[in-house]
C-alpha cells in the first residue's frame, strides 16, 4: 500500500506541476475562469472528505480495541461522507456545464475537470475499498487488522489528494 501511496503521490505531483506551469503561462485567463468555481461547494466537499477521514480513523481505532460493531459503523459513516462528497461534486459539475464551462471551453476547465474526475475515480475505488473494510469487520473469521489499516490508508490518500486539489484549483489565486 505504501508503494501505491508513493506512486499516486508522484503521479498527482506531476499533474499539479503541469497545472501550475500552465497557470503561470496564462494567469489572467486561469484567474478569470477560476472565479466561476463555487468556493462554498469546494469547502463543503473538503469538509465531507475530512469528516470521512475522521470516521475511518475512528474505525481503525475501534478495530484495534476489538469493538468491531463500532468499527463497522464508522466504516459505513466513512462511505456516507464519501457519498456526500460524490453528490456535491456531481452537482458542481452539472452547474459548471450548464454555465458553459466544459472540458473544452477553457484551459483552466480542462485541468479542473481532469483533476476532479481522476480524483472521483479514486473515490469510487475507495468505495470498493470501504466495502472490503466493512466485510472484513463483519465476520470473526475475516478480521485482520492489517487489512483494516491498509483500507484506511487508501481512503486517507484519496482525502489527502483532494485537499491538494482543493488548495490548488479553488484557493490559490
Amino acid at each position: 500500500m505504501w508503494f501505491f501511496v508513493l506512486f499516486e503521490s508522484m503521479i498527482f505531483t506531476a499533474y499539479f506541476g503541469v497545472y501550475l506551469y500552465h497557470r503561470g503561462q496564462h494567469e489572467t485567463a486561469f484567474l478569470a475562469a477560476q472565479s466561476h468555481l463555487d468556493l462554498g461547494l469546494g469547502v463543503l466537499d473538503t469538509i465531507a472528505l475530512l469528516a470521512s477521514s475522521w470516521a475511518v480513523a475512528r474505525s481503525v481505532q475501534a478495530a484495534r480495541s476489538g469493538r468491531y460493531d463500532a468499527a463497522r459503523r464508522d466504516a459505513l459513516l466513512t462511505a456516507g461522507f464519501g457519498g456526500v462528497f460524490a453528490v456535491l461534486k456531481v452537482v458542481e459539475w452539472v452547474h459548471q456545464v450548464h454555465a458553459g464551462n466544459t472540458f473544452t471551453s477553457q484551459e483552466f476547465f480542462q485541468f479542473y475537470f481532469f483533476l476532479t474526475a481522476i480524483h472521483f475515480i479514486h473515490l469510487l475505488i475507495g468505495f470498493v475499498v470501504i466495502g472490503v473494510l466493512v466485510r472484513q469487520l463483519s465476520g470473526v473469521e475475516r478480521r485482520n487488522q492489517e487489512t483494516v489499516e491498509t483500507c484506511a490508508t487508501y481512503w486517507h490518500t484519496v482525502d489527502f489528494l483532494w485537499v491538494l486539489i482543493f488548495a490548488l484549483v479553488y484557493v490559490v489565486r
